[in-house]
């Protein structure tokens, strides 16, 4: 049951971030690599992402 859990948690994560991801400034390509990284490394992707991905514009604020 924990595992559940933690994998909706997970999946939630992802979704929010490729939703994120689609909707920043960034190029195409930029978009095109962040979605695989999440895609392909889900949590670890979502860790890089978090830190290092592109930031929306309010952000900078």
């Amino acid at each position: 049951m924990e595992y559940g859990i933690i994998g909706l948690l997970v999946l939630a994560a992802d979704i929010y971030a490729i939703i994120q991801i689609l909707s920043s400034g960034a190029s195409t390509a930029a978009k095109i690599v962040w979605t695989l990284v999440i895609l392909i490394l889900p949590v670890l992707g979502f860790i890089i992402w978090l830190i290092a991905g592109p930031k929306s514009s309010a952000a900078n604020i």
